[in-house]
């Protein structure tokens, strides 16, 4: 399968990747590559909105039966996984597709379809990033901890990413431009490259 329209937004926790998704699809018609995941749904979450909840049997299974394309057992001890048929899905549609994973899964993405372009979305410095995280309301030390030794981590495979946005505090519509910029002058460049194939 080779991906012709699909693209990866990560970043760590409180840069803001959902802001910046959400915003993207009022300028541009956005598919988003639903994970499938073990974690119980929250509440206001159902099934496809914003993940696929299965048991952690029937994913287990799923790896068995190569049914995964990327897969990753968290930090709380869940699965999160894509599927080949869910990739097919959001490939044979119109528009956009976004695939939202951590650093772990763009390291088997890129194996795997080297053409897909992958966009890091980063913060000021570690510090805005936790006072974020803060903001949200966490005030487990213990969790607040455990993501940003998680974060420092992902910081040190900055080089597998394509591109690099800094979300600045306050300036949401800055980054989504950029986002959108890299993302139209790609494709762009496909379909001037599927005219000099033709």
């Amino acid at each position: 399968m080779k991906l012709k329209n699909i693209f990866i937004i990560s970043g760590p926790s409180g840069v803001g990747e959902d802001s910046v998704i959400e915003k993207l699809s009022q300028q541009m018609p956005i598919n988003r590559v639903i994970t499938t995941t073990t974690r119980s749904p929250r509440p206001g979450e159902k099934q496809g909105q914003p993940y696929y909840f299965i048991s952690k049997d029937e994913f287990q299974r799923g790896i068995r039966q190569n049914k995964f394309v990327e897969w990753a057992r968290e930090y709380n001890n869940n699965y999160y996984g894509v599927s080949r048929e869910e990739l097919e899905r959001v490939n044979n549609l119109p528009g956009v597709g976004i695939w939202k994973m951590e650093y772990k899964g763009v390291m088997t993405a890129k194996k795997k379809f080297p053409e897909i372009i992958a966009i890091l979305l980063l913060a000021e410095s570690l510090e805005e990033l936790e006072r974020r995280i803060r903001e949200r309301g966490e005030t487990d030390e213990k969790y607040i901890r455990e993501r940003m030794n998680y974060t420092k981590e992902w910081l040190k495979h900055k080089d597998i990413y394509d591109f690099q946005v800094v979300n600045r505090r306050g300036k949401l519509a800055e980054t989504v431009q950029r986002v959108a910029q890299i993302i139209k002058e790609h494709l762009a460049g496909q379909k001037n490259n599927d005219k000099q194939v033709d």
